[in-house]
């Protein structure tokens, strides 16, 4: 059996980022599993710009994003297999995995990261009626067609859903040449960044219909039209509010599901909000020496930050390899999230293993204007910053000093939450 320091599942730009930052900590013996045939992950796709303003301070395309760390991890000859397919981790990080060449292998480490991504929910889990046709697409299949394969999948097109990929898609299906009849979002709020509403909505003339859902499709060997109508604050369609729309094309958009299959399986426990591991300030799952990055752990809206949190990952990571414990007193702080703000990530603090300062990302569950974002040490408000609006669609963070948690030697509980005043 083959024994590597750490062993990275995924190489997309979490992967990419958490190998870099590994070896420049001193992890020399780590080893990249890809089931794709190239690294880069979903950026390969997302030929649009708009990446890179934080880590490179210049905007680049997905494909440009990802070879800026597939030119890191060559440099350091950080070794990768593609076409390769991770089987099983066990909670010892024996990781099992195949491919053509080696047929099924095994490699035990001594840290493992997992970095597999996510999905999108499929329209399976939309429960919406109607026949089964052809051209009905994820938006990030319709995008894989028309930027890597070539094809149009259609030339009339409606969007259900407005996640990040479904705007995008609008635009780019848009400058292909197809009609983008509307993109119908079912909460009273999209779900994507509000740039990409005004790049990829609205220069383009693309009404964005919310709390609008489809309640129809038409055709049986291929779609023909659509019928959406509005729904009210239980979700369900107000009837009398229908509007039918001849299309050939329906993309959905509908939110993403992070890959944890095999996190599950090897006994990691998941958030029941974020579908992704829970962690705690090191990255660190419940499992010892197992951590997650990027959007496996909790879906998030630029790639800057998936790189960032992935380079932490792969530093404790590396540290942890080399058995470099830090030492602990035991102590332990819990972090929770309330009053609108949805899940936080990391939910478990040990103030010991904070270097300078930790950094708690969040998303709230509505949308708020002129609201304030709280933290609280146990029942103490320590920070009260004003935000002009906060969005589903929009990740949040706050940073609190390793100072401030030693301040309170028996502090118990940070909570984060939403107050109006």
């Amino acid at each position: 059996m083959n024994k590597v320091d750490i062993v990275i599942v995924g190489g997309g730009p979490a992967g990419l980022a958490a190998a870099v930052a590994a070896y420049d900590d001193g992890a020399k013996n780590i080893l990249i599993l890809e089931r794709d045939e190239q690294l880069g992950g979903i950026l390969n796709q997302c030929i649009h710009n708009g990446f890179g303003l934080h880590t490179f301070k210049e905007e680049l395309t997905g494909p440009e994003y990802a070879d800026r760390f597939i030119r890191q991890v060559n440099e350091r000859k950080i070794p990768y297999l593609l076409n390769t397919m991770v089987m099983e981790i066990s909670p010892d990080r024996v990781v099992t995995a195949m491919n053509r060449e080696d047929g099924m292998f095994q490699i035990e480490a001594k840290a493992v990261i997992l970095a597999m991504g996510c999905r999108e929910r499929p329209r399976g889990a939309l429960n919406i009626p109607g026949y089964r046709p052809a051209g009905i697409f994820s938006a990030g299949t319709a995008q894989r067609l028309v930027n890597i394969e070539g094809y149009m999948p259609g030339k009339e097109v409606v969007i259900l859903g407005s996640g990040d990929i479904g705007l995008i898609m609008a635009r780019r299906m848009t400058l292909e040449g197809a009609k983008v009849k509307l993109v119908a979002e079912l909460m009273p709020y999209s779900g994507g960044l509000k740039r990409n509403i005004v790049q990829c909505l609205d220069d383009f003339d693309i009404p964005l219909r919310l709390s609008h859902t489809v309640v129809d499709i038409e055709g049986k060997e291929h779609i023909t039209a659509v019928t959406i109508a509005e729904v009210g604050a239980d979700r369900k369609p107000i009837k009398g509010t229908e509007e039918r729309y001849t299309c050939d094309t329906l993309l959905l958009s509908c939110g993403l599901i992070p890959e944890n299959e095999l996190s599950t399986a090897a006994g990691v426990q998941l958030n029941p909000v974020t579908n992704g591991p829970v962690v705690n300030e090191s990255l660190e799952t419940n499992i010892e020496g197992v951590f997650a990055c990027g959007n496996v752990l909790h879906v998030h809206d630029l790639v800057d930050y998936v790189s960032e949190e992935a380079a932490k990952a792969g530093v404790t990571a590396s540290r942890y390899a080399r058995g470099e414990h830090t030492a602990d007193s035991g102590r332990e702080i819990s972090v929770k999230a309330e009053g609108g703000v949805r899940y936080t990530v990391p939910v478990t603090v040990r103030p010991d293993h904070v270097e300078d300062q930790l950094t708690i990302r969040f998303r709230v569950g509505d949308v708020y204007k002129d609201s304030y974002v709280s933290v609280y040490f146990d029942d103490t408000r320590v920070r009260h910053q004003k935000k002009r609006i906060l969005a589903p669609g929009e990740m949040e963070q706050v940073v609190i000093l390793k100072k401030q948690l030693e301040e309170i030697p028996d502090l118990k509980t940070i909570t984060v939450k939403i107050e109006n005043n």
